[in-house]
């Protein structure tokens, strides 16, 4: 079990640190005890075969099976995707003294290029040479704050192409399998991975995506509703535990975006008419959010880095509803749900998925977040209202 010395917040779960409109933001406000056996070690039989918490505007929860998002889809709604496709980023070689590496990629920088962790028993030298997977040598060319900046060495294929013959699924650290050939699997590849996902270049799926069929898909489009799709490279980061007590000091990763012209008519459209914006995942959520974030005035498209850190207090620009896996306690993401839901809500709503067995993370269930008409008044305080 992960453990804390309080249950929810500091003491109880009626603690509310929002009752003091200058106390400081802490990660431990975000905390809840989580025990081991709700983390999902593997994906539900059917991708629709999840479990949804959907928790309504009036504060109440509902207990309802993910099929039954459909019941809470209206015509003229818009629902955002990210179809950024994981690739096969973790990779495993030697140096030339014969010491063992794993790699795994952040970012493809261009064709022969790449930005990655190193882990090995020493840090390898600018200039010295990693054989990969037994198949092709890399060069590294310096250091990036903590990453590494290689080249792959004279080879007819690019380094996209290498790792995605070569790779292997970069699952995360709380999915556990027993040797890193397991995480190869037939089942592995096919489900940690969208059925939408056609651009490469995350390190980690977009996991609220993972719910959805082809058929599901189809089914909203046939109640009148809309689907968009914004591009977010997921990093290694997103797994970045926060280790500052004051989370405004917590400094971001960066993720690479696109909001494109055509993800802004379909939002411009969807206000015009009355509908909903409705956020598949934080990751569209950090991206649409961004985009309003970099625009000057009305909402414009973008591409580029992002490090937005969306925390209680955050005036939403662009989503009215999110669609979400359930996250890891004092993560960013919780923050995140939390400053669109309402943090006594979030952490209220997380007490109940455990008692009721929900399942965590990336394999785990979902939950539709309707944010409150009205913050409640210890919460409209923290946002100076």
């Amino acid at each position: 079990m992960l453990e804390n010395t309080g249950a929810i917040g500091e003491n109880s779960a009626l603690f509310d640190w929002h009752e003091c409109r200058d106390a400081a933001v802490r990660r431990q406000d975000f905390y809840f005890d989580l025990p081991e056996e709700l983390i999902a070690q593997q994906p539900a039989k059917e991708r629709r075969g999840s479990r949804l918490l959907v928790m309504h505007a009036n504060g109440t929860l509902s207990d309802r099976q993910f099929p039954d998002i459909l019941d809470f889809i209206q015509p003229n709604d818009l629902l955002v995707f990210n179809n950024t496709k994981v690739i096969p980023a973790r990779l495993f070689g030697e140096k030339a003294s014969g010491g063992k590496v794993e790699l795994l990629i952040e970012r493809v920088l261009d064709e022969n290029t790449l930005l990655t962790h190193i882990r090995s028993s020493r840090s390898p030298k600018t200039g010295s040479r990693l054989t990969i997977e037994n198949a092709f040598e890399i060069e590294v060319l310096g250091r990036q704050d903590a990453l590494f900046k290689v080249r792959v060495l004279a080879n007819t294929q690019s380094a996209l192409a290498l790792i995605e013959t070569h790779g292997h699924m970069p699952l995360p650290p709380y999915i556990q399998r027993q040797q890193h050939a397991q995480a190869d699997s037939a089942e592995d590849k096919e489900r940690y991975q969208t059925v939408y996902g056609e651009k490469p270049g995350a390190v980690a799926a977009p996991t609220a995506g993972l719910h959805f069929d082809q058929a599901l898909m189809q089914a909203i489009r046939d109640k009148g509703a809309q689907i968009g799709f914004v591009t977010l490279h997921v990093g290694a980061g997103t797994f970045k535990p926060v280790q500052v007590d004051d989370i405004t000091q917590h400094v971001m990763h960066s993720e690479y975006l696109e909001v494109d012209e055509q993800m802004v008519a379909q939002i411009q459209a969807t206000k015009a008419k009355g509908g909903r914006v409705i956020a598949i995942g934080t990751t569209s959520v950090r991206s649409l959010e961004s985009a309003a974030k970099f625009s000057q005035g009305a909402l414009q498209a973008y591409r580029g880095e992002t490090d937005i850190f969306i925390t209680p207090g955050y005036q939403f620009q662009v989503v009215d509803v999110l669609l979400t896996n359930f996250h890891l306690p004092e993560s960013t993401l919780i923050m995140l749900v939390s400053a669109l839901a309402g943090y006594s809500r979030t952490l209220q709503a997380y007490q109940h998925a455990v008692h009721q067995r929900y399942r965590f993370f990336s394999y785990g269930d979902a939950m539709l977040v309707f944010p409150p008409a009205t913050l409640p008044l210890n919460e409209m305080k923290l946002n100076g209202i």
